[in-house]
């Protein structure tokens, strides 16, 4: 009798959170539906910025239920969004330990939603995961030393990776994290953009009530589906959502 297995999007998401696990990360959760405070204006993301408007963003429709406790009255009023990355639990974690503050690690793995079309590196839905390590002094080489491990452990040791110079509104400087990718099924490899990272923005830290002067951090985020077609060779994102039990099997 055949037995079931996990799908390979779990298998991957357990073997990441390991590999940060033993060097001393944990691993947080939140809500998939977000304010606009968390997923944009505590991360340093200008009103008038492209990434909110419809071409990018599911905007929800706000509730009308006469019955919504206080914290859905507040939420109410803000615009609601499906998030758009897992960056938003981030600042929802450092703001509750603003009155105790102390040195942190997380990852943050999860489902996210970009209003954009589908090709064979893109999906409307897909899960991502976001980091940051905050402290009293962080610097770019303990980011770039964390990429190393990760990928040495996830890829393996003939992992190639590369720091691009780049900008993201909730860090500075910021950089884009490029690994080497070789498809199975034939043809060049190429540089696959796989994390946008960066230390955190004074404005971010700011935003969850530490004092920027005091509390430094890095921050990085990317999609757990292209960690995937690195590490097996798939040439296409969507087959990790089209249910083919042909691909499922193989895992």
């Amino acid at each position: 009798m055949n037995k079931g297995h996990l799908h390979i999007m779990t298998q991957a998401i357990r073997d990441i959170s390991s590999i940060f696990e033993r060097i001393g990360f944990s691993v947080a959760s939140g809500p998939e539906l977000e304010t606009e405070f968390y997923n944009f204006d505590a991360l340093n993301i200008p009103a008038d910025h492209p990434a909110r408007d419809m071409q990018d963003t599911f905007w929800i429709k706000p509730r009308t239920d006469a019955d919504l406790n206080a914290d859905q009255r507040r939420q109410k009023q803000e615009r609601l969004v499906l998030r758009t990355h897992t960056t938003s639990v981030q600042v929802r974690v450092i703001e509750k330990m603003k009155d105790n503050p102390r040195p942190l690690k997380i990852i943050v793995p999860g489902k996210v939603y970009r209003n954009e079309a589908t090709d064979t590196t893109h999906e409307a839905q897909f899960y991502q995961l976001d980091g940051v390590y905050l402290n009293k002094s962080v610097s770019m080489a303990e980011l770039k030393g964390t990429f190393e491990y990760f990928f040495r452990e996830f890829i393996g040791p003939e992992a190639k990776v590369r720091f691009r110079p780049s900008y993201f509104g909730f860090v500075e400087p910021g950089v884009e994290v490029d690994v080497w990718w070789t498809p199975l099924a034939g043809g060049p490899g190429r540089w696959l953009e796989l994390f946008g990272a960066g230390l955190i923005h004074p404005n971010v830290i700011k935003a969850t009530g530490l004092n920027p002067e005091e509390w430094k951090g890095f921050a990085f985020g990317g999609g757990i589906d292209r960690l995937i077609m690195l590490r097996y060779g798939i040439d296409d994102i969507r087959h990790l959502y089209s249910g083919d039990i042909r691909l499922i099997n193989q895992f």
